[in-house]
């Protein structure tokens, strides 16, 4: 498995390996010795799978607060989504800073988002389905959100001429500045 860090602590993205031949490929999407060798022991305890039927669909930017605050590990079962993740650490030197990446069918690259981390994407092709690993159960009183087009945060989603489809709730997501963010950096992760 290949592990890039990415320019904000703590994110990192995974591309597993694939061995294919003239039936497909084989996968290992997930090893907890592979991760714990590259110094990532977050204990998973729930999948979780969505589907997004079309293009322009945009979820989040959603977390969980703690003691219910979640890791995830995500990938893209079918399709293509742009995964972006914003980090709300108090403190941090890259509060309210983002990383986004592709993450496809294709390219069978993975996002790690540990928790104090905003999460969210948008599909890039219709019918795309997102499968990730959370390190605690759904809390849905725990729930938060940052609004997915704050403009300061000023993540570039590259909708182009697509409007993008949301839900009720994110569409009314308070800002970064209204966060009273209950993470709080504690250096390098």
């Amino acid at each position: 498995m290949r592990i890039e860090e990415t320019p904000i602590a703590g994110l990192l993205v995974l591309t597993p390996k694939r061995f294919g031949d003239n039936r497909g490929f084989f996968s290992e999407s997930y090893s907890a010795r592979a991760m714990s060798e590259a110094g990532v022991d977050t204990v998973f305890v729930q999948d979780n799978h969505s589907l997004s039927a079309k293009v322009g669909t945009v979820r989040g930017l959603h977390f969980q607060t703690p003691p219910h605050a979640q890791a995830k590990l995500v990938r893209c079962g079918k399709g293509c989504l742009f995964d972006v993740a914003v980090d709300i650490r108090k403190g941090s030197p890259t509060y309210g800073q983002w990383f986004g990446v592709e993450l496809s069918f294709e390219n069978g690259k993975q996002l790690l988002v540990p928790e104090g981390f905003a999460h969210g994407f948008v599909t890039r092709a219709p019918d795309t389905e997102i499968i990730y690993k959370c390190s605690d159960y759904y809390a849905p009183d725990c729930e938060g959100a940052v609004r997915w087009d704050d403009p300061a945060v000023g993540i570039d989603w590259a909708l182009g001429e697509v409007t993008p489809i949301l839900s009720d709730k994110d569409a009314v997501a308070p800002g970064l500045s209204d966060l009273d963010s209950p993470f709080v950096w504690e250096g390098a992760v």
